[in-house]
């Protein structure tokens, strides 16, 4: 018999830091805290489905029956991006971290990139993607040099304007970064930033942007899953996540709002296996940019999204509520992602009530149990919890 599983990533929604925050300077920082507190917030489900009921969380109040099961789940890997956090979801834990530059590429780095492109370099430094392009945009457009920019996260990033750099080749270039950053610089992800405008002034970047990932260093519960047979449809960014390792159908997003209109849609499709969802917005829109109530908005809407969703669910669905990280828009010592526990909200016809698994290491519980839900034996990391979640 076919089972459906919705596994649903709230991009950065972190629940409080974690024991070794301070090994990433992220002592004190608590998402759910910062936007709990917003006139916006406004999240009945997920208070339902055990939110506020989760380890260590003493904001909101409190279900007296919730109607699933939950726990806090704790990373295992050394990272606090979305690469490691989606590749521990999916079962495979990184001991080492991605390789961050926060003050810009080695100049071997650079050199070596202009010779494979034929075009300059310029900024290559730490940079908002806004901001970049106001202070290097002009100069891109009278020489044609490339914008090379990162951030605090594990990124190669590369700008052009749409009309200079045409998005075959900027992608080319992109590729040509991707096959070069690998081993001691392996970035997490290389990005395709092109952008239109005619000045400094009215710059934007476009929807055409682009993502080249690492690929996983081990087999994930997406190989597994597709190796046996199974539907394994991405939602949103979770192709370039992972390199479409493993994913046998893509759909692509805007944003929150799409991706929450395609979980309902695929809650009417029959399929046998995963719908993967990643809501980006969360993370790249609000909490990068330090915006409390645009956050607190967004969980709001999703929330709404969700009451629709456990109508849709059939006898043999599991839905499951997580996030990759945290990015608390109230945590102003920086703008990068912070170390924090992410909650773990599980919902279905069989899944059991009112049941609190308290606090799990490791997101890969969640690539262990759905594969053994779904019937495939699978080697990854961390802990099968079915028996613990779901009645006979």
């Amino acid at each position: 018999m076919a089972k459906r599983v919705f596994l649903v990533v709230l991009d950065s929604f972190g629940v409080g830091y974690e024991p070794d925050a301070d090994k990433f300077g992220d002592v004190g920082a608590n998402t759910l805290a910062s936007i709990a507190k917003d006139p916006a917030f406004c999240t009945p489900t997920m208070k339902k489905m055990g939110l506020f009921n989760l380890d260590g969380v003493d904001c909101g109040e409190k279900e007296s029956a919730v109607l699933g099961t939950y726990a806090r789940l704790q990373e295992a890997s050394n990272g606090k991006d979305t690469t490691i956090g989606h590749w521990e979801i999916a079962g495979v834990e990184s001991e080492r971290a991605l390789p961050t530059y926060p003050n810009g590429f080695p100049p071997e780095i650079i050199e070596k990139y202009e010779q494979l492109t034929g075009r300059k370099v310029i900024c290559n430094s730490t940079y908002s993607g806004t901001e970049v392009l106001k202070d290097f945009g002009e100069e891109h457009m009278k020489t044609g040099a490339l914008i090379v920019y990162t951030s605090a996260d594990s990124v190669f990033q590369v700008a052009a304007h749409e009309e200079i750099v045409p998005l075959t080749q900027l992608y080319e270039y992109c590729q040509m970064a991707r096959d070069m950053l690998q081993g001691e610089h392996g970035v997490g992800r290389v990005i395709a930033r092109p952008f239109v405008g005619t000045c400094a002034e009215d710059f934007k970047r476009t929807s055409n942007r682009h993502d080249y990932s690492l690929k996983p260093p081990a087999k994930t519960m997406l190989d597994y899953l597709s190796a046996a047979g199974k539907d394994v449809i991405g939602v949103g960014k979770i192709y370039d996540i992972f390199d479409g390792e493993g994913v046998t159908e893509t759909i692509r997003t805007s944003g929150n709002a799409q991706g929450i209109e395609t979980m309902l849609q695929l809650s009417d499709r029959d399929f046998n296996g995963l719908a993967f969802i990643n809501l980006v917005d969360f993370d790249m829109v609000y909490g990068h940019r330090r915006n409390i109530s645009g956050y607190a908005a967004a969980a709001t809407e999703f929330d709404q999204g969700l009451a629709k969703m456990l109508e849709k669910l059939k006898q043999d669905d599991l839905l499951i509520i997580t996030a990759d990280h945290g990015c608390d828009p109230g945590y102003t010592k920086t703008t990068d992602h912070t170390r924090e526990y992410v909650p773990m909200l599980v919902a279905g016809p069989k899944v059991k009530a009112n049941n609190n698994l308290g606090t799990v290491l490791g997101f890969g519980a969640i690539g262990k149990t759905v594969c053994e839900y779904l019937g495939v034996s699978a080697e990854l990391d961390g802990k099968n919890l079915l028996n613990e979640m779901v009645n006979p």
